[in-house]
């Protein structure tokens, strides 16, 4: 008898995603408080000042806004990835090589940076109301009531202000996710030392998280010092020579703050997604 297997369904990355984001939204607000501290504190000291300051439910401003992000961007990014790589493998011998995924990939995140640009800007501006004065916070209700007052004060244009940026990082952290993900999992795999199971699950999320941190954090450098630059670059390119005057160690800045945003993320959304595969994904004949 034929074993069987399943493959995803189109819309579990979105759903996994979510799952990741509901487990790891508390540190955005304080990674993002972090990096922007003149005098350092330590990630539990500003966690205990947040919630002194504005209470325990602080940690979660802007999750309706990251949630739905998610559902736009990882939704999108993994819907391309996974339905076009089944199609093309669909019969073959083996899995796609790695040159192909990493084009997969990058396509796949630079369309799904686009579609979550709106809801990253709504989901940036919830989480830095908490650093600001009552009296300049934009109390957004929820995500939903933000994309409608940025369209109704601000014009529909603006929902898509820093969407090529968006683009330039979704293709970045989608090759370091998808495409090195479903790379370490096949080796790891094809070395006969561990099932598919958790565990493997694991090392290659693991992998793929630090593949997506070291990928994208020149860009986020450059993002960082365009957005607190008061003109003295002329645009993205510009920057990037400034910068590499510092040194190559100066695109790293903040290496591991962004490690610690991103892996935990990665980990938990391949978990999830391999096991909604596992437990609900479409059967398949092999």
């Amino acid at each position: 008898m034929a074993a069987e297997a399943r493959v995803s369904r189109w819309y579990f990355g979105g759903l996994a995603s979510c799952g990741a984001a509901c487990c790891t939204h508390p540190l955005d607000p304080v990674v993002h408080l972090q990096t922007q501290q003149q005098v350092k504190l330590r990630m539990t000291g500003l966690a205990l000042r947040v919630v002194r300051s504005d209470g325990l439910l602080a940690l979660y401003n802007g999750l309706s806004a990251s949630l739905c992000r998610q559902m736009t961007y990882s939704l999108t990014r993994f819907a391309i990835y996974e339905t076009v790589r089944d199609h093309v493998t669909k019969g073959s011998e083996g899995p796609l090589p790695f040159h192909k995924k990493v084009l997969l990939g990058a396509i796949s995140g630079c369309i799904g940076g686009f579609v979550g640009t709106p809801a990253d800007m709504v989901n940036v501006r919830m989480q830095n109301d908490v650093k600001l004065p009552p009296s300049q916070r934009r109390n957004y209700a929820h995500a939903v009531d933000g994309l409608y007052r940025v369209a109704r004060e601000e014009g529909l244009k603006k929902l898509f202000s820093g969407a090529s940026m968006a683009s330039s990082r979704g293709l970045l952290v989608t090759v370091g996710q998808l495409s090195c993900y479903d790379q370490a999992k096949q080796l790891v795999l094809s070395t006969g030392h561990l099932p598919d199971g958790v565990l493997t699950h694991l090392v290659a999320s693991s992998i793929a998280g630090g593949c997506a941190t070291i990928l994208c954090q020149p860009l986020d450098v450059l993002k960082t010092r365009l957005m607190n630059s008061k003109g003295e670059y002329q645009g993205v390119l510009h920057c990037a020579v400034e910068t590499a005057k510092l040194g190559p160690l100066a695109f790293y800045k903040g290496l591991l703050p962004a490690g610690i945003r991103l892996m935990p993320h990665t980990v938990l959304t391949f978990v999830f997604l391999e096991q909604l595969r596992k437990h609900f994904g479409v059967k398949v004949l092999s």
